[in-house]
């Protein structure tokens, strides 16, 4: 005759083992979203990552920051990544054109203007994109307009302003936005050509000039999941995130444009 006490013993450890099935386990683990994302996007995306994963504690955020033509050569080159964030339509169509990115979950994120920023000193007394080609004016720092959107809307616009064959021998041309912006903030240039919202970011610069709209390709960050991610879901709920209101209110905080 079965012993009733080591039976009920059994079918309670049955339950138990039940209640914490593989499948529960693997719900309750952490998952590690990798975002690919511009240089510019560098601080407000470290407060939102506070910000998110205080709301959704079952998701861990790693950042890889850079610009965004360099983000892209890794993605074609099959880093793994969950979500890119680019500072420009190109590097992200090709990947699109490449089917590398979910066309589906595209979305235009975010606007930005472009600035013509000087040291707050100024020695050189700039106060213009004209004043650029004045003799006093030795080095000028913009991103490499191949790899860096903030370089190449740089580029468009002095180009348009008829003063990039002038200025080409003294322009210097950095990895990303974030080093030009370094660089005028050292006085290692005269002058630095980057975005409004880096200039939120810095106490040691200033604004002398904004760039007009019709001088450079409209400047836009879109936003989209990898088609290989192990974890789309979890890249859809980031990517629902950024759209949302929380997300909205710190762009702004750090000067964006909220593209709805």
């Amino acid at each position: 005759m079965k012993n009733p006490i080591l039976v009920g013993m059994a079918i309670f450890l049955f339950i138990a083992l039940s209640a914490c099935s593989p499948k529960e386990s693997r719900q309750t683990e952490t998952v590690e979203l990798t975002i690919s994302a511009a240089a510019s996007l560098n601080e407000v995306l470290i407060e939102i990552k506070k910000n998110f994963e205080n709301e959704n504690p079952q998701i861990k955020l790693l950042y890889n920051i850079g610009g965004s033509g360099a983000l892209k050569q890794q993605i074609l080159q099959g880093a793994p990544v969950d979500l890119f964030l680019s500072a420009a339509n190109d590097p992200f169509l090709e990947l699109i054109q490449e089917d590398l990115i979910d066309k589906s979950t595209q979305v235009d994120l975010l606007g930005n203007e472009l600035v013509l920023v000087t040291n707050k000193e100024n020695p050189a007394n700039i106060n213009g994109f004209t004043d650029l080609k004045l003799n006093q004016i030795n080095k000028i720092a913009i991103g490499i307009p191949q790899s860096v959107p903030a370089g190449k809307y740089a580029k468009q616009t002095l180009e348009n302003l008829g003063l990039w064959e002038t200025l080409q021998p003294i322009v210097i041309q950095t990895k990303d936005v974030r080093q030009a912006l370094t660089y005028v903030e050292t006085g290692n240039v005269d002058a630095g050509i980057v975005y409004m919202t880096d200039v939120y970011i810095s106490d040691k610069v200033k604004v002398v000039a904004t760039a007009d709209k019709q001088m450079h390709e409209p400047i836009i960050y879109p936003a989209g999941i990898i088609k290989s991610s192990a974890n789309k879901k979890e890249a859809e709920v980031f990517l629902s995130y950024l759209q949302g209101k929380t997300a909205k209110t710190i762009f702004k905080k750090y000067g964006f444009i909220v593209l709805d």
